[in-house]
C-alpha cells in the first residue's frame, strides 16, 4: 500500500489582546481542522481583538462602520495562485454577543469565526447561495469531526438566525 506524503503541520501564530484563555483550545482545534482540510495553507496568523480594533479594520478594509465577527486577509500565494499564508482577525466581544443570542459558548463561537476565516483562505467563498451552502456544510463537517458539533445544519439548535459571515477583505 503506497504511503501518502506526510503533511506539514500548520504554522499557527495567535495573538490575543483579548480572549487569551481561548488560545490553547483554538490552537488544538485549528491544527486538527488543518489536518482534515489538507489545504495549501501553510501559515496562519490569528488575532483575537476587541470591538475598537475590529471597527478600525472593518472601516479601513470594507468601508463599513462598526465591528464585525471575522475578517480574513490573504498574505502570500504559491506559484499556482493558492493561498499559502494569511491572517484571520476575530472580534471576541462580537463572539460573546452572538454566543448569548445563539445559546452557545464564547469558545465555540470564536472557533467558528476562526474556522470560517481559515476556509476563506482555503478558497471557500460564501458570497453566492451555492458557495454559502458549501462553505457552511464544510464548517459543520469539520466541527463535527472536531467534537464541537454542527452550527448551520438544520438539526443544530444554534442554526436558527445564524447570520451570514461578512468579513473577507
Amino acid at each position: 500500500m503506497p504511503r501518502r506524503p506526510e503533511q506539514r503541520a500548520l504554522k499557527l501564530e495567535i495573538t490575543a489582546p483579548v480572549g487569551k484563555a481561548h488560545i490553547p483550545f483554538l490552537r488544538a482545534k485549528l491544527q486538527a481542522a488543518h489536518k482534515i482540510l489538507r489545504p495549501s495553507l501553510k501559515e496562519l496568523s490569528l488575532a483575537l481583538v476587541n470591538d475598537s480594533a475590529m471597527s478600525k479594520l472593518h472601516e479601513q478594509f470594507m468601508s463599513i462602520a462598526g465591528p464585525t465577527d471575522v475578517l480574513t486577509f490573504p498574505i502570500d500565494e504559491d506559484s499556482r495562485g493558492r493561498i499559502i499564508s494569511g491572517e484571520v482577525v476575530v472580534c471576541v466581544p462580537e463572539a460573546r454577543r452572538q454566543a448569548r443570542v445563539m445559546g452557545t459558548t464564547v469558545q465555540r463561537e470564536v472557533l467558528l469565526y476562526a474556522l470560517h476565516g481559515m476556509l476563506h483562505l482555503c478558497s471557500f467563498d460564501d458570497r453566492t447561495a451555492a458557495g454559502f451552502q458549501e462553505m457552511h456544510r464544510t464548517e459543520d463537517q469539520i466541527l463535527k469531526r472536531l467534537g464541537v458539533g454542527p452550527v448551520f445544519a438544520p438539526e443544530a439548535p444554534q442554526s436558527r438566525g445564524r447570520r451570514v459571515r461578512t468579513g473577507e477583505a
